[in-house]
């Protein structure tokens, strides 16, 4: 399991334990053998044995293999977790849900598209997909299903494991999607937005890349997921990275699902586009008609799309001058659109300072439409650890270790 460094660490000084440290260094790469971690803990090496010991009786590292040596022994390479144990996980849409099987590390398997009426509300759509889920791991393993975890497109406390006042999931505010999920399931869930899924997603399969980073999600709405120093960055509240009602002049007098007016949701998003292109006698129903039209040449479209980019840009630009990130990564269906991602990239480099823009990578996410999936399940798979690491007995033997509820 990957993911560590996304928690709070209470050891009994306020330092982490040691284990968790062991943990840190394992899944980070940092370290992959007993003696790396005496050296970079600067621990004895009968102590840091011992931890690992009590870690590997519990399931939560193995090791396998060997390591070349210079000389001596051949040293046992140490992984988080077991390499059979895997996550559910589902990234819900309006009208379908990706679901997938997803591994420690950022493996992704048996990946399809169900049905998923988010507007039937949770009593009715939920059993449906957690049917589809149960057969995804009843295929895989039951035994070793570790966690289940939902890219929700909605503001998500995490605390309750709850959406809290969405515009587009009519019945699902306030209902307890965590709980639901732990007692369908019987093991942790997880629930977060989609942007923040898609943030921890792709810094999953990027370790080695940027450390500061922003996700755009451009789909239906929009949403932003930050990562700082390696970690997701919620805020005082958890609602970081909300671009989305921020007011933009080319917006006055729209009303916003938040209902407000002149939100840049009212002009960039893809419910907006959908919206603008009507009103000018374009058939189109969804983004995706919107995005099929825009790839077709359409001219309309292609406008409508490119200012569509010129605004987030703008937006963009206040919070990548303010935070200065290593990259920009764009998601959702708008992003496969290379005018509005030039669009983007355009307004950014215009409106930002050159010494910000310097090296700042403006792509597309690696992981495409699976970045949500990849980040729901490694969300799981850490709650999972966490949960796990609590009930060896922290307080005695390793300290305390209290999850941020991811």
């Amino acid at each position: 399991m990957t993911g560590i460094s996304t928690w709070d660490r209470k050891a009994t000084k306020g330092t982490p334990s040691l284990a968790v440290r062991v943990l840190e260094l394992i899944a980070s790469g940092e370290a992959t053998s007993r003696t790396e971690l005496a050296r970079r803990l600067g621990a004895a090496a009968s102590t840091v044995s011992l931890a690992v010991g009590h870690l590997v009786d519990r399931g939560l590292v193995a090791e396998e293999g060997t390591q070349s040596s210079t000389g001596g022994r051949p040293r046992k390479v140490l992984r988080i977790g077991s390499r059979d144990e895997f996550a559910v996980a589902a990234d819900l849409g309006g009208r379908h849900a990706r679901i997938g099987v997803v591994l420690p590390g950022g493996g992704l398997s048996d990946v399809s598209t169900v049905p998923f009426l988010i507007a039937d509300g949770p009593e009715a759509a939920l059993p449906r997909l957690a049917e589809a889920l149960e057969a995804l791991a009843e295929q895989r393993g039951p035994g070793r299903l570790r966690g289940v975890g939902l890219s929700l497109p909605g503001p998500v406390d995490i605390a309750s494991g709850s959406v809290v006042r969405p515009s587009r999931m009519p019945g699902w505010n306030r209902f307890p999607v965590t709980a639901w999920l732990e007692e369908r399931f019987g093991v942790p869930a997880a629930v977060d937005n989609d942007a923040n899924c898609m943030a921890v997603g792709e810094h999953t399969v990027r370790l080695d890349g940027p450390a500061q980073t922003i996700m755009v999600k451009i789909g239906s709405a929009i949403g932003a997921g930050v990562m700082a120093e390696g970690r997701l960055y919620r805020g005082a509240t958890g609602a970081a990275g909300d671009i989305t009602h921020i007011r933009i002049d080319a917006g006055a007098g729209i009303p916003c699902s938040c209902g407000n007016t002149g939100c840049l949701e009212t002009v960039a998003s893809g419910a907006a586009l959908v919206r603008i292109l009507r009103e000018r006698g374009a058939d189109v129903n969804s983004t995706e008609d919107v995005a099929r039209l825009a790839l077709d040449g359409d001219p309309l479209a292609t406008r409508t799309v490119r200012r569509a980019g010129d605004y987030l840009g703008q937006v963009l630009a206040a919070n990548v001058n303010f935070f200065n990130p290593d990259a920009v990564y764009l998601g959702g269906i708008l992003s496969t659109l290379e005018l509005f991602v030039a669009a983007v990239r355009s307004r950014l480099y215009e409106s930002c300072h050159p010494l910000v823009t310097e090296h700042l990578t403006i792509e597309r996410t690696r992981l495409g439409a699976d970045a949500g999936l990849v980040g729901a399940g490694q969300f799981a798979l850490q709650r999972a650890l966490a949960q796990a690491l609590h009930e060896v007995g922290g307080a005695e033997r390793f300290g305390t270790l209290a999850p941020r509820h991811v």
